[in-house]
């Protein structure tokens, strides 16, 4: 079962990257000519706790974190993060985890189990730090789904918003790539590039109450725990500074519906939508 494509609408994408990049990896030099001191030796983990880490990240972090753990698709970099360094057996990365992000658009996986989270913690430290490893997920035919079960699910979970006849119209048609087809309906606006049709997806904007009641509103360009950078509608760029829950700050994320499906989803889930949305011509 292909579990190359699917999520983590952020595992960890609050957490902020190494302040410089570490010289030397496990098993060689890094790529500023460190040794591999620099980074955190692991023991050789057990098999089992592997393949079951392997498909926890699968369904829940490949898809913003990547099939080596490097980013790239909307999520950092996990093996360049302080946390993920520090952290030993998902003492540190299990909390992020349970809680999520919202406000970074990382969801809360609440129904993850301590053992699973040290599975997948495992898993993540497995990852060498001096090479990269595409082949942890190997790509077979991603239409390993049913369409009849996909189109049921899609009636269910997605036809409040969105519609083959509207919306969606010829999905299948406008987006001849499965794969690519799938990262988009997981989560619009992750995949770009000529072979994707231009989404009418509305930015992330942010209304910021100040002391005394003014708001300040526009679209995100910056958003963490300590700032919160926006552009109103003016075209003025403006920034707050964040202490806490003052000033009060709340996110409009027109992706929020998807990213709350992030934490639901079944790897059979997805593939079944993918199977069906295939055939929407």
């Amino acid at each position: 079962m292909n579990r190359n494509i699917v999520i983590l609408a952020g595992l960890l994408a609050a957490l902020p990257a190494v302040a410089q990049i570490i010289p030397g990896g496990r098993g060689g030099r890094g790529p500023a000519g460190g040794n591999s001191a620099a980074f955190p030796q692991r023991t050789v983990a057990d098999p089992g706790v592997l393949e079951r880490g392997k498909a926890l990240y699968g369904v829940q972090c490949n898809f913003c974190h990547g099939s080596d753990a490097r980013g790239g698709e909307g999520g950092p970099n996990l093996l360049r993060s302080r946390l993920v360094l520090e952290d030993k057996n998902g003492e540190l990365i299990g909390p992020l985890v349970l809680k999520g992000r919202p406000d970074l658009g990382m969801p809360a996986f609440a129904n993850m189990k301590a053992a699973q989270l040290s599975d997948l913690a495992t898993f993540i430290h497995a990852f060498p730090v001096d090479n990269r490893d595409p082949s942890r997920f190997p790509p077979p035919s991603i239409l390993a789904g049913d369409a009849r079960a996909g189109e049921t699910y899609f009636r269910a979970k997605c036809g409040s918003c969105h519609s083959v006849s509207g919306d969606l119209k010829g999905i299948g048609a406008r987006i001849t790539d499965p794969r690519t087809l799938q990262n988009t309906f997981v989560m619009p606006g992750s995949v770009r590039g000529a072979s994707v049709p231009a989404l009418n997806v509305p930015p992330t904007s942010v209304t910021v109450t100040l002391a005394g009641g003014r708001k300040a509103e526009g679209r995100v360009i910056r958003i963490d725990d300590f700032i919160v950078t926006l552009i109103d509608n003016e075209g003025t760029r403006q920034t707050f500074r964040r202490n806490g829950d003052n000033p009060k700050v709340e996110l409009h994320d027109p992706l929020k519906p998807h990213r709350d499906l992030l934490g639901t989803y079944t790897d059979k889930d997805i593939h079944n939508v993918t199977a069906y949305l295939v055939t929407v011509k």
